[in-house]
């Protein structure tokens, strides 16, 4: 039996908002909704003050919706950027400002994984640099609010000044770099929540100097919480990257990544495959530690373009903990030569 849009919508016309009483089609909260072909997607986009009671509420309804016959997948994400004094009955897409310009940046690429450790914000940085090797005008903003890692992988540790209310990005290897980093201690934590951390990324977006920019990289958190909804919600991305390692594992979490871009309206600018291969630094050997060749699958069956695979080496690790990315401390390298074949068919991509 095929599944349809109004059996997806009268079941949720059964499950009550927590806090209001009300069915989730009239509270409102279905901000997209889309059924093809036994995959059922869905955004639900509550108040700030009842995210934490829809938690099982949205878990609730991947439950019932899963127990569907004839439904194959399901995708819910759980957002709260719905201001509590928006009016109600509103159609998805409405009611939301549109995304905001970024004066003098003409591209915003969002590099992006569905999860941790596949050395995004290596590629991220490398990339960033490739580009700028190519002529381009490039800025890094470190979106990782968690963990930021560019002001150590770029070798940078000053702290940005304040001009004409804007802070001066810091120049780094011929690039402008913004990362929380250079705004707090080396080793303190960062107890932020999520309208917090949004609010945060829209700071470092538009009151940054970052022009002219021709291509703004963004090395995005892992996964896909508030921070990667309310970017491509508030910020004109031109298009997402998707950095993962081979193994299945990765590649789940990567589907997921690119699930909530393609949920957001999000173009997929293409896909890398980091840690390809190992290569022993002593015998040059080759080994296929995390498999191989799954990225270049994954892209393949999602229709997006395959950038490329990136080899996990020593010296690309030990340029990365030393500050000087590998695309400028070993310009002539195999690995920096892999990154500037990467930016040239983003660039091609991106028609730049």
């Amino acid at each position: 039996m095929a599944v349809t849009q109004g059996m997806i919508e009268k079941l949720l016309a059964s499950i009550s908002h927590p806090r209001t009483g009300q069915d989730l089609i009239t509270a409102d909260v279905i901000r997209t909704l889309s059924v093809d072909q036994g995959h059922v997607k869905m955004v639900l986009d509550v108040e700030e003050q009842d995210a934490q009671a829809m938690i099982p509420i949205s878990e609730q309804i991947q439950t019932l919706i899963n127990a569907v016959e004839g439904v194959t997948e399901v995708s819910v994400l759980l957002t709260a950027e719905r201001k509590s004094d928006a009016p109600p009955n509103l159609k998805p897409n409405q009611g939301f400002a549109p995304p905001e310009h970024i004066e003098g940046v003409k591209t915003i690429v969002a590099v992006a994984s569905g999860k941790g450790g596949v050395g995004k914000s290596t590629v991220s940085a490398n990339l960033a640099l490739a580009l700028a090797k190519s002529g381009l005008k490039v800025g890094l903003l470190d979106a990782d609010i968690y963990g930021p890692s560019q002001p150590k992988l770029m070798g940078s540790n000053g702290r940005p000044v304040a001009f004409n209310d804007q802070l001066i990005p810091i120049a780094a290897h011929g690039i402008k770099v913004m990362s929380v980093g250079f705004l707090m201690e080396e080793n303190r934590a960062l107890v932020w929540r999520g309208p917090i951390l949004a609010n945060a990324i829209q700071q470092m977006l538009h009151e940054v100097a970052w022009a002219p920019l021709d291509v703004l990289v963004i090395d995005l958190p892992p996964g896909t919480g508030d921070v990667q909804i309310t970017l491509t919600q508030k910020t004109p991305v031109t298009g997402a990257i998707i950095v993962t390692t081979p193994q299945d594992v990765a590649l789940i979490d990567a589907r997921r990544a690119m699930d909530m871009f393609e949920q957001t309206g999000t173009p997929l600018l293409g896909l890398v495959e980091n840690m390809s291969t190992h290569i022993c630094t002593h015998c040059g050997e080759e080994d296929d530690v995390f498999g191989h060749g799954g990225g270049e699958a994954e892209a393949k069956a999602h229709g997006i373009p395959f950038l490329g695979a990136l080899p996990l080496t020593r010296v690309l690790r030990e340029t990365s903990d030393q500050g000087t990315p590998i695309v400028v401390a070993f310009p002539e390298s195999a690995e920096a030569i892999r990154f500037v074949e990467i930016a040239d068919k983003l660039a091609k991509v991106l028609k730049i």
